[in-house]
């Protein structure tokens, strides 16, 4: 089943527009504002196969099954310093 209007502020966004409440202007700032907030939003989901995505990091979800994701998270203070140790080797993504 989809999302209903009520459930997704973009198609509401999108219906107002159509109805003349909002500007186009409103509607692309409103609808700018929805996806920068979206980027932020870490979301977790069982793949198919049995193994667990993670949506937000970037424009692909990152699937690792979950032996994986632990021997990564037990990993964790390594890559922490690693990261510390190497700043010239770490580029910081820049938000469009």
């Amino acid at each position: 089943m989809g999302k209903s209007a009520a459930s997704n502020p973009s198609v509401e966004i999108l219906e107002a527009l159509k109805a003349g409440k909002v500007s186009v202007a409103e509607a692309q700032a409103s609808l700018q504002a929805i996806q920068a907030a979206n980027r932020s939003v870490l979301s977790c989901k069982v793949s198919q196969k049995g193994a667990l995505s993670v949506y937000g990091l970037q424009r692909m979800p990152v699937t690792l099954y979950a032996q994986q994701w632990e021997r990564l998270v037990a990993f964790q203070p390594q890559l922490l310093e690693f990261i510390k140790a190497h700043p010239e080797l770490s580029r910081v993504k820049k938000e469009k």
